[in-house]
Parts: C-alpha cells; sequence; structure tokens
C-alpha cells in the first residue's frame, strides 16, 4: 500500500488480511497485563491503546462522523481473517453486528484458553475512541456475537451487557 492510499484503518500493511495467529498475542498481553496489573490496570493500557496509537482514527472519526466509522469498521473487519458482520445504518446510528468474530474463533479453534474478559476489550477500546471523536458507543453480547452500535447521541452501558469468555 503506497502513501497515497486512503484507508481509514492507523497502520499501513500490504497484505489485504492479517494472521490469525495474532490473536495469540493479543490474548497472551491481555493475560500478562491482567495478571500484572488488575482488570483496572488493563482497562487503562486499553484506553491509552486508544488515546495514543487509535490517534488518527478518532481524528478521522471526529471530522467524519458516522460515516468515517463505517469506513473504518468496514475495512477493519474486511481484514480480520475470517470475520463475518454486519453494518446498518440509521440516521444517528451505526450497527455493527458481529456474526463471527475471528479472534474467539481462532483462539477456541486453536485450544487456547481465552481471558475471560477479552470481549471487554472492544468496549474500552472502542468507547474511548468514539468518546475522543464526540461520539459514543455500546456493546452487547460477546463470546462469539455481538452487537456494537455507535451513535452521535449518548448511549447507556452496562459492562454487565458484556458477555465473559468461557
Amino acid at each position: 500500500m503506497d502513501t497515497t492510499d486512503a484507508s481509514p484503518l492507523p497502520y499501513r500493511d500490504t497484505k489485504p488480511q492479517g494472521s490469525a495467529d495474532f490473536y495469540f498475542a493479543i490474548n497472551a498481553t491481555f493475560r500478562f497485563l491482567i495478571e500484572r496489573r488488575g482488570i483496572p490496570g488493563w482497562i487503562a493500557y486499553l484506553k491509552d491503546l486508544a488515546t495514543d496509537y487509535y490517534r488518527p482514527v478518532w481524528l478521522e472519526w471526529k471530522s467524519g462522523g458516522l460515516k468515517s466509522v463505517a469506513q473504518y469498521i468496514q475495512a477493519a473487519f474486511q481484514a480480520e481473517p475470517g470475520a463475518v458482520f454486519k453494518l446498518s445504518e440509521a440516521r444517528e446510528t451505526l450497527v455493527l453486528e458481529v456474526i463471527a468474530c475471528s479472534a474467539i474463533r481462532h483462539l477456541r479453534l486453536s485450544n487456547r484458553e481465552i481471558v475471560p474478559e477479552f470481549c471487554q476489550h472492544c468496549y474500552f477500546q472502542y468507547s474511548t475512541i468514539a468518546k475522543l471523536a464526540g461520539l459514543h458507543m455500546r456493546l452487547q453480547g460477546g463470546n462469539r456475537r455481538c452487537t456494537q452500535t455507535f451513535s452521535s447521541k449518548p448511549l447507556q452501558q452496562n459492562t454487565g451487557d458484556i458477555s465473559t469468555v468461557q
């Protein structure tokens, strides 16, 4: 991919899809952080990642609104090996339905012990990105399937609505 490509993703990669083995590293990193820093430390890590690494993303979302969110999600999920998802847009809302989470699927097929809080990372990361962009995000479900809602209007989130991985 050359630098003139207008990809909504924060990285510049030349392959059309990522490697599913990256999920091993994510799961191991989450386990390490939770064991060493506890859940609050892990959440702080995710929020810092969203603030710093994803700065180009939330700046684009801030200027482009839900249209930019949709472009990012489309590109990100197309790059996820084995992801099955559906995007739907309404007036002030974008709904991402994750029908098959590629990370959970790959970790299970590889007989990995998945961090129970794994699905919460999407909430803490994307709600932070959305907040920095002046938007709101809610996640319901998890454990292979979830619904992520992005809106210009406030949304109620109960972290109990996010399933633990079993």
